[in-house]
Order: structure tokens, then sequence, then C-alpha cells
């Protein structure tokens, strides 16, 4: 008998010591849905972060303090009839940094195109080769995104596997006629194109790679190696940079500095002169619109 409990104890610890892969938080703002019952906005956060956070997302095992924090902030901007809604996704992830207490902004991305039926009390299924709804298939996309980016940073083109996935996802959901999953000419920056550059293009290969320069062989190893770190964020920017010069005004190289750009300018302030001129250079380029933080590295 005591060997019984031994063993279900130790059942039990080892159960514990290894988690789901995510521990997202949702946020739901649903201030434009002019509907007092606002309870089912309660449910539907529960529900979304109960489908995130309860399921075995890899074949990894990951400890609690091991998982991809997250934030899913949800914008409610219509409710144009009971159960339906349409809203704006903002999907952000953080990585730690190796030796120390910080956590790195890695993904940052707005999803401005999202509509979908919610039925209060009504469990979530999703199979990764059909198209169930629109939630499932959504939530889905973005776990297995934000886990192949994680991968990526760690190992080179670590989250392959995961891309593919959330590019059968992709097609799957086409046979929907919800917007963001089709190779729309319009809409650019959406589900179809964000997967496509994450998984299919050979051009924005180079970002990817950049997640692991950036993040492993940059930050991890900034405050006991910075002479290897400052040169290795350097080439990442190269890389960001030249994909956006191969292909203009794409959505990766866009979503990468949406992520990276504050934190790019506090952390190359320490960096040597000739890097800053050169990342500045190169930041000007792929991102215009913060010269302003950059230019300031030229000073002092």
């Amino acid at each position: 008998m005591r060997n019984f409990i031994v063993i279900f104890l130790l059942l039990i610890n080892t159960e514990a010591m290894y988690a789901q892969e995510l521990n997202f938080t949702v946020t739901i703002n649903s201030d434009r849905a002019r509907t007092q019952e606002t309870v089912i906005f309660e449910n539907m956060k529960n529900s979304f972060e109960q489908f995130l956070n309860g399921r075995n997302w890899t074949e990894d095992e990951f400890r609690p303090a091991e998982r991809i924090k997250g934030n899913l902030l949800i914008t409610i901007n219509d409710m144009p009839q009971v159960g339906m809604f349409t809203a704006t996704v903002q999907v952000q992830t953080v990585r730690p940094i190796f030796g120390s207490n910080y956590e790195s902004l890695i993904f940052n991305f707005a999803d401005r195109n999202w509509t979908f039926e919610f039925i209060d009390s009504q469990p979530l299924e999703f199979n990764r080769n059909t198209f169930l709804n629109n939630i499932s298939s959504l939530l889905a996309f973005y776990a297995y995104l934000v886990i192949g980016v994680d991968y990526d940073s760690f190992s080179p083109r670590g989250g392959e596997p995961y891309f593919e996935i959330a590019s059968t996802i992709v097609s799957n959901a086409q046979q929907s006629p919800r917007p963001g999953w089709n190779q729309s000419t319009t809409d650019r920056r959406n589900r179809y194109w964000l997967a496509d550059q994450l998984y299919t293009s050979q051009v924005m290969v180079p970002i990817r790679d950049a997640y692991y320069l950036y993040h492993r062989k940059g930050m991890d190893i900034l405050v006991s190696r910075p002479e290897e770190a400052y040169p290795n964020i350097l080439e990442a920017i190269r890389k960001v940079t030249g994909a956006n010069e191969a292909q203009p005004n794409s959505i990766l190289p866009i979503t990468f500095m949406d992520a990276k750009s504050d934190e790019i300018s506090k952390v190359l302030k320490n960096a040597p002169m000739d890097i800053r001129k050169e990342a500045v250079s190169l930041l000007l380029k792929v991102d215009p619109n913060n010269s302003r933080k950059y230019n300031d590295l030229l000073k002092g």
C-alpha cells in the first residue's frame, strides 16, 4: 500500500512539473458591442483562455516557468446580431532573456478583420485537418504561429513544423467566406500572408534567421559577451532590411519591427559607434516611421 502511495505521489508531482505550452491572458474590450449582456464576454474570455492554455500544442515537455507568455487583446467592433461579432485582435508574446528577469517582446501583430459566432457554454472544438469554426481556427492558428516564432528564436528555423500546421489551418479555412484567410490583393496584412511569409516564402527566410540571431546570439549573451552580441544584433537587422528591400512593405518585416523597434533603440545605445551608425542606416530604410528614436542612437 505504501509503495502504491509513493508511486501515486510521484505521478502527481511529475504531472505538476510539466504543463501546456501557452500561458495567455485574454482581454476583451466590448464597449462597442451595444449590449447590456456583458456576462457573455466574461464567458468568452474564459473559453478562449481555456482553449489556448488548456491543451498540448506540441509533443515537447514544458515546465510551468517555460510556458510562452502572451496577451490576446480583442476589441469587439460590432455585434450585428445576437451571437455574431466582428473584432480586431492584437496578439503579443514575450520571450525570457537568458540570465536575466527581462522579457523581450517577440511577436506583436494586429489582426483587423475577424468575424465569428460565439454561443455561450458551447465547447470549442478543433481539428488541425478540418475547418470547424472561425474561433478555434483563428486561436489555433496564432497558437502554432507564436510557438513557431518562439522556437525560431532558440534554434535556427526551429519553428518549421509549427508554421507548417499554421499554414494547413489557413488552407482549411479558405472554404469559409470569412475574411482574413484568403490571398487578398487589397489586404496583404492578413493571416494568409503571415503564414505564407513564415512558411512558404523563400524571400522571407532571412527574417526567420534574424529571430535566432537577434535573440539567441544577441540578447541572450548581451551581458556576458557584448562584443559578440552587438554584431549579431546588427546582422539580424541587416537580414530584416534585406528581406524588406527584396519585397517592399511585406507583412513579416513590419511584424518584426513592430515587436522590436523600442527594444532596439534602447539596446543599441551602448553599442560601439560604428555598429550604431550602420544600424541606424538600415533601420531608417526598414522602419522609417520610427526615425526619431533611431536617430537618437547617434547622439553622445
